[in-house]
């Protein structure tokens, strides 16, 4: 397995993470518990060594989860947790922002908790609260820092200017946003922010939530509590629109004697060289092939193939439902 590190931080990972959120939420029916911590063990002995998962995945059950599949391997291992919501008493709230000062602080304990470790190694705020000034965040992780339960600071879908703000009180080690060949828009101003400050960057969903894998299409039926059900760009009509990007993966694949999936991961560690995706899974097959992508070279030309075909393609469809798209990019 390689490494990367991520931007100035000094904070090393694989260069392949494994996002756990679908492990137990957000997906349909979970999985067997069992499984999932099998699953975990064994991309440790794969050498992935970045694993993503927060609070509000359950709630709180998918870091119980991380935290009980990764207490033999704590030392080997970078574990990302997420503040940012109030969940109400036992999570049966319903998931209002929130990171005033006296919330971080408090998820930072239970969180500590739940992951069975004495030190979160990165904090990212979820999404950024417009009632709360960036800086106070930014503050309150600082001080957490300074007292030695978490080691970084990250952010997730923030905007240029409050990833600035923050930087400026704490740096920030890492943003997570969504990237992949059907959503660019980082690359127009985060990406060259984020080389200009010294920010790593984690893409999540970097197969756009398994479309870019080529096993969904237009006649697939998501299970009852899989989110992509209610989101826009997975509407029949949206999927069998959007199809032309799969084609192009799986033409690619072919040349290289790959998988959709592994291509369009190549693609983005072609990207930068602090760029480290994290594909989520909850099967072991899928596991090693997207760690495969690491060994997959992508030549200059290439990455012009695939940024010339991908500029005839219109995307069709937003991400988010219009209430969720809201809560992005501040």
């Amino acid at each position: 397995m390689q490494s990367r590190t991520l931007g100035n931080s000094g904070l090393v990972v694989s260069a392949i993470g494994l996002g756990c959120m679908g492990m137990n939420h957000h997906r349909g029916p979970a999985p067997d518990k069992a499984a999932m911590i099998a699953l975990i063990a064994a991309a440790v002995e794969r050498g992935v060594t970045f694993f993503d998962t927060a609070e509000v995945y359950g709630p709180f059950t998918n870091e119980e989860l991380v935290g009980e599949a990764l207490a033999p391997f704590r030392k080997k291992v970078v574990i990302a947790t997420k503040f940012g919501f109030d969940l109400g008493p036992g999570g049966r709230g319903d998931a209002a922002m929130n990171s005033r000062p006296e919330r971080i602080r408090q998820v930072a304990d239970e969180s500590l908790k739940r992951l069975r470790t004495d030190v979160i190694d990165l904090f990212y705020q979820h999404r950024v609260d417009p009632d709360v000034p960036i800086e106070e965040v930014a503050g309150t992780v600082k001080d957490l820092i300074s007292a030695g339960k978490v080691r970084h600071f990250g952010l997730s879908e923030a905007g240029a200017q409050s990833i600035r703000r923050a930087h400026a009180v704490q740096p920030v080690a890492a943003l997570q946003s969504e990237y992949s060949l059907w959503w660019r828009e980082p690359e127009d101003e985060i990406l060259p922010l984020c080389a200009e400050l010294g920010i790593g960057f984690v893409p999540y969903s970097p197969l756009g939530r398994g479309f870019l894998t080529g096993a969904i299409d237009e006649t697939t039926d998501f299970s009852r509590n899989d989110n992509r059900a209610t989101l826009p760009r997975f509407t029949p009509e949206a999927r069998k629109a959007n199809r032309p990007i799969v084609e192009l993966l799986q033409r690619i694949g072919t040349e290289k004697q790959a998988t959709p999936a592994q291509i369009a991961l190549a693609w983005l560690l072609a990207q930068k060289p602090w760029i480290v995706p994290i594909p989520g899974t909850t099967k072991l097959h899928r596991l090693e092939e997207n760690i495969g992508a690491i060994e997959i070279a992508l030549s200059a030309e290439e990455l012009r193939q695939i940024e010339n075909a991908a500029a005839k393609i219109t995307v069709v469809g937003n991400r988010y439902p219009q209430s969720e798209a809201a809560k992005t990019q501040r």
